[in-house]
């Protein structure tokens, strides 16, 4: 009986793969239990980072706030989010994805803010709310009410400008390019 060669070069390269497998598996278990429940110590922020934690919180703050407002607020007020508008598709997609831009330079602002005792101390109250907004292009989507969705993101964007302002970093929206809403990881 022939074997192709192909057949025996895949099968040699399974077993390898279990092999090797296997044993990479059996060294993670020999390792003492006392060296797997160290936890790594947190970086504490350096001069650099606490000397501009407040320009970048405000950049990131402004980022989020542009977005929202002329992506997210405009586009609702002006009814293009409603059924049977031309261009209602696109607006909600732009929609779409100004929030997850939103969402991201929101949580990059609070990781700023982690630099500056004043900042963190202001926005550890919003961090709840800065999450929730996670799940609101779903809740848009599902809801039977828009409305209170919209509220929501443009409630929390005031009340992170508002902990920016009392903190000494106040916060102006600064719409992202098209390009920067694509780019937002």
């Amino acid at each position: 009986m022939i074997v192709p060669i192909r057949r025996l070069a895949v099968a040699f390269a399974l077993c390898c793969a279990l092999v090797l497998g296997t044993t990479a598996c059996a060294e993670n278990r020999s390792a003492p239990q006392e060296t797997l429940a160290v936890g790594q110590p947190t970086p504490r922020p350096t001069t650099e980072e606490r000397k501009l934690a407040k320009t970048r919180f405000a950049v990131d703050a402004g980022l989020a706030a542009g977005a929202t407002y002329e992506w997210i607020v405009k586009p609702f007020k002006a009814g293009k989010f409603k059924k049977g508008h031309p261009g209602r598709t696109m607006a909600l997609v732009k929609a779409g994805l100004a929030g997850a831009f939103a969402y991201n330079r929101l949580k990059a602002a609070s990781r700023n803010a982690q630099a500056d005792p004043a900042l963190s101390k202001a926005l550890a109250p919003l961090t709840a709310g800065i999450e929730g907004l996670k799940n609101l292009p779903h809740d848009f989507h599902k809801s039977d009410s828009p409305d209170a969705t919209v509220n929501n993101y443009q409630n929390v964007i005031n009340k992170v400008k508002g902990a920016g302002a009392s903190s000494g970093a106040p916060v102006q929206n600064q719409v992202p390019s098209p390009k920067q809403l694509l780019s937002s990881p």
